[in-house]
């Protein structure tokens, strides 16, 4: 294909890396900061953002899957869909964290009420531009790889995760920079702000990449998902990704009420996030050199260790979860290699469009976020417990038993599921 020739991957893949940090600085404010600043700044209750956040994941039920059909459906505007996706993050995170000064004329600040209707009507519009972008990534990537094969999509797995935990490590650290320079609101509204500029910045640098021609592929539906194998991966995606959605809801909550390690949330996640982002390579030549099922094997036990001592932590526990974040960490880096690159191999040996069956993939995901903030967070305040107040020792317990408990069991049932899983290399 002339086309594919005429982007080479040295200078493709870092765009490619570009593109997936703008999501993935996206998702963090959406799944970790999102609790605290709904709380603490527009004085939501954990049980309202709970409900908030599961009713617009059912809009996901239609939403992600006919976002893959219209990608597939329409490829030569990969590069309008890719704008569309970067604009509306522009616009709408400037919007979100600065809800707080633009709700002060509808209600009382503070008052949880008048924010549910405008902190509804902005959150739809991220997570539509964000599922956009990322089905548009994800579903791309046999035409985006130098090659369709199992080695190349491998690689190229490897500069997208790269990008993504980059992002994730950035959005994760930037509130607290932001009030380190003297910003105020716990630095959101210029973090919102920031958010802004990078994905039109984004939108900018990575318009090359959307040019390469789509990957000819067969329209697919659940017999030939079934038939394929990617099915199975879909229900593994779910069940899998519950435990990182539950821990990313509850990880500055359980930080800062349990362990009472004040000003620590931020740097422990850059340290997690880190782990995961240096696993990256490693994982890559371990599934490289044996295989997809064998690595899963390998690392999901990692995950299960990390919540089994996380439920045994006390007050002032740094040095143990810094561990935990570095073992945890490094696990997630296996996770976000391998089973994507696994379920683009699949779809693309079975000849499947990858787009639609990457807007399941999506929605599984997301899924996931949804039923952990709709069953979690209302599980702690019917507990009673409240974050940053003196909390009574049975809200911390079950604090403990939601943040590293309940994910422990998840992660084995995952890991069942693996056992399942033929094994598949990553070979050309």
């Amino acid at each position: 294909m002339p086309e594919q020739a005429a982007y080479a991957p040295a200078g493709l893949y870092p765009r490619v890396s570009l593109y997936a940090l703008m999501l993935a600085a996206a998702g963090i404010p959406l799944y970790i900061h999102l609790p605290q600043f709904a709380a603490q700044s527009l004085g939501i209750s954990l049980g309202t953002l709970g409900a908030l956040l599961f009713a617009i994941r059912l809009i996901d039920v239609v939403q992600d899957p006919l976002l893959g059909w219209l990608i597939d459906r329409y490829p030569a505007a990969q590069a309008r869909f890719a704008a569309l996706a970067a604009l509306g993050l522009a616009i709408g995170f400037p919007v979100l964290f600065n809800l707080e000064s633009l709700i002060t004329n509808v209600a009382e600040p503070g008052a949880g009420a008048g924010g549910v209707l405008p902190l509804t009507v902005v959150l739809v519009l991220l997570f539509s531009a964000y599922s956009l972008g990322m089905i548009l990534l994800y579903g791309r990537s046999a035409s985006l790889a130098a090659r369709p094969d199992g080695a190349e999509l491998l690689r190229l797995a490897g500069y997208r995760e790269a990008g993504m935990l980059i992002g994730v490590i950035l959005a994760a650290i930037a509130p607290g920079v932001f009030v380190a320079l003297g910003a105020s609101g716990l630095g959101y509204p210029v973090f919102g702000l920031w958010m802004g500029l990078l994905a039109v910045a984004t939108l900018i640098l990575c318009a090359p990449i959307w040019r390469r021609p789509a990957t000819q592929a067969a329209a697919f539906d659940l017999r030939a998902l079934r038939h394929s194998g990617a099915l199975k991966l879909l229900i593994l995606a779910l069940i899998n990704g519950l435990p990182v959605a539950i821990t990313s809801t509850l990880f500055l909550f359980f930080v800062e009420d349990r362990l009472q390690l004040t000003g620590k949330a931020g740097p422990l996640l850059v340290l997690f996030f880190c782990a995961a982002g240096l696993s990256v390579p490693l994982w890559t030549g371990v599934a490289r050199r044996w295989g997809a099922r064998k690595t899963l094997l390998f690392s999901m036990p990692l995950s299960i260790a990390a919540f089994i001592w996380a439920a045994q932590l006390g007050p002032g526990a740094l040095l143990p979860f810094a561990l935990i974040c570095i073992g945890s960490g490094a696990a997630l880096g296996a996770d976000m290699v391998v089973l994507p690159a696994l379920f683009s191999l699949v779809l693309t040996r079975g000849g499947l469009k990858a787009s639609a069956a990457f807007g399941l993939w999506s929605f599984a995901g997301k899924l996931g976020l949804a039923l952990a903030a709709f069953l979690v967070l209302p599980a702690l305040e019917t507990a009673g417990f409240s974050p940053g107040a003196d909390n009574a020792p049975a809200a911390l317990s079950r604090l403990t038993w939601a943040y590293a408990i309940l994910p422990c069991i998840l992660k084995i049932a995952a890991l069942v599921l693996v056992l399942g899983l033929p094994e598949t290399e990553f070979s050309s």
